[in-house]
């Protein structure tokens, strides 16, 4: 399925792509960058594009989602609660029991081995595929 408001695969990669030219600024670089430390940290992850233009990283389950704002691109990992962040990665939802995020704004830098940690243990969370039934 290709269309503006979900995609997967490489649908999904090209609009992503595009989010981040559109972007074209310090947002566009940060999104790119934290989506290649992604893909490097799980090269069995998949990209999903949903909810009318959020990019989402899927292994086994919606592991993150990247979503960029005027002044913060968001990375809020759907389980994040119970993922251990030993650096202190998550600075943003600390409120909730599920969710956690980490908003990076311009100019700041995110630990890429502690973050890539992060989203392996966020999939190793995720379990195994689920089984049809």
């Amino acid at each position: 399925m290709a269309s503006s408001d979900q995609a997967t695969g490489a649908a999904a990669s090209r609009l992503i792509d595009q989010r981040i030219l559109d972007l074209g600024d310090w947002r566009g670089e940060t999104l790119a960058r934290m989506r290649a430390l992604i893909l490097e940290a799980d090269p069995e992850m998949i990209e999903e594009w949903k909810w009318m233009g959020v990019p989402v990283w899927s292994h086994n389950g919606i592991v993150c989602t990247g979503e960029s704002y005027k002044k913060a691109v968001k990375l809020t990992f759907m389980k994040g609660a119970s993922v251990p962040d030993p650096k202190g990665l998550f600075n943003s939802s600390l409120e909730g029991n599920t969710r956690r995020a980490i908003d990076i704004h311009e100019g700041e830098k995110v630990d890429a081995r502690a973050f890539k940690a992060l989203v392996k243990a966020a999939v190793a969370l995720n379990g195994p595929p689920k089984k049809k039934r």
